[in-house]
């Protein structure tokens, strides 16, 4: 017995099977590449006091860091809003 579908039945069908391909695909690659979906606690081992005219770029490159690990140990920090004293990370580890 043969199931006949009309074109939008078989349009609508085509979507959601395709993301769920994609859905799926994502979820193996992010497992893959070692992302961790589940947040990271981090913890700092160094710190520097932000002095006037310093930038959150300044300081990853201080510690040698891409722009996501800096966020990633500065999780709350505001770059557009960095005020004198206020301690920035910039060496440490997710834990």
């Amino acid at each position: 017995m043969a199931i006949k579908m009309n074109n939008k039945a078989a349009m609508f069908l085509s979507i959601v099977l395709m993301l769920s391909l994609l859905l799926s695909i994502s979820m193996a690659d992010a497992r893959l590449l070692g992302e961790d979906i589940k947040a990271k606690t981090p913890s700092c081992d160094a710190v520097l006091g932000v002095q006037t005219g310093d930038t959150c770029f300044e300081f990853a490159q201080y510690g040698n860091m891409t722009a996501r690990a800096f966020s990633a140990l500065n999780p709350n920090l505001n770059c557009n809003a960095l005020f004198v004293g206020q301690w920035i990370c910039v060496s440490g580890s997710l834990i």
